[in-house]
């Protein structure tokens, strides 16, 4: 999942999350926004930066957020490459860019339910371990939201059904926010859900005998 070259050439240094069927899926929700000179992206964990250099080649002014500083080099060394203009901060997301609003923020948070309740503060796991229920970014995104957006401004966030897309739905209403799934997906589990199964499935956050794992879009507007 992590290191080397992904696809659609994109660099991928060691221990960056590489684009995968999530990613793929919020580009697919990125391409039906409407994006311009004007408009202020700011994508939470930007990764190799894919997210965030398609809302760059679309015109937007946007702003790229990731803890993880091999990830930071990994986004701007991108963005040299296509030549795009992208700005890529190092740390947390609410912390770095405190006081500024954006008309679209994106998010691909980590999600993956993990045994560990505590998370990761090193390593490739960053991009995925997210605490018991994986929802520990997840509803720092909701509550944070509101702050971070313009009125009528869009959040477009990605993440496993096994975090439980009503928990955000509600979360995200709750903060004063309209909020639906606009897309779902379904996947075959890649290694790291594979490595954990029992514990998944003793959690009851998985069937037996189940290797399929639903992805959903969950785009909220602030009011």
């Amino acid at each position: 999942m992590t290191g080397g070259v992904a696809p659609g050439g994109l660099v991928t240094l060691p221990g960056v999350y590489r684009p995968q069927a999530d990613t793929r899926l919020l580009a697919e929700a990125l391409s039906h926004e409407e994006l311009g000179p004007a408009t202020e992206v700011m994508e939470i964990g930007t990764g190799t930066g894919d997210l965030a250099l398609r809302a760059a080649h679309a015109g937007a002014r946007v702003t790229a957020v990731d803890v993880s500083w091999p990830a930071v080099a990994t986004a701007r060394l991108n963005a040299l490459r296509r030549r795009l203009p992208l700005r890529v901060l190092h740390g947390d997301f609410a912390t770095r860019t405190r006081g500024r609003r954006f008309d679209l923020v994106l998010a691909n948070p980590p999600y993956v339910p993990s045994p560990q309740p505590r998370l990761p503060s090193r390593g490739a796991a960053r991009a995925w371990d997210a605490g018991t229920d994986g929802r520990a970014i997840i509803d720092r995104i909701c509550t944070s939201a509101p702050a971070l957006l313009r009125p009528g401004g869009t959040l477009l966030m990605v993440h496993s059904g096994m975090c439980g897309a009503t928990a955000t739905l509600d979360r995200l209403r709750s903060a004063g926010m309209t909020a639906q799934v606009t897309e779902r997906a379904w996947v075959p589990w890649g290694p790291v859900l594979r490595s954990r199964r029992a514990w998944l499935v003793g959690q009851g956050l998985a069937d037996v005998g189940g290797e399929w794992e639903e992805l959903v879009i969950i785009r909220a507007q602030h009011l």
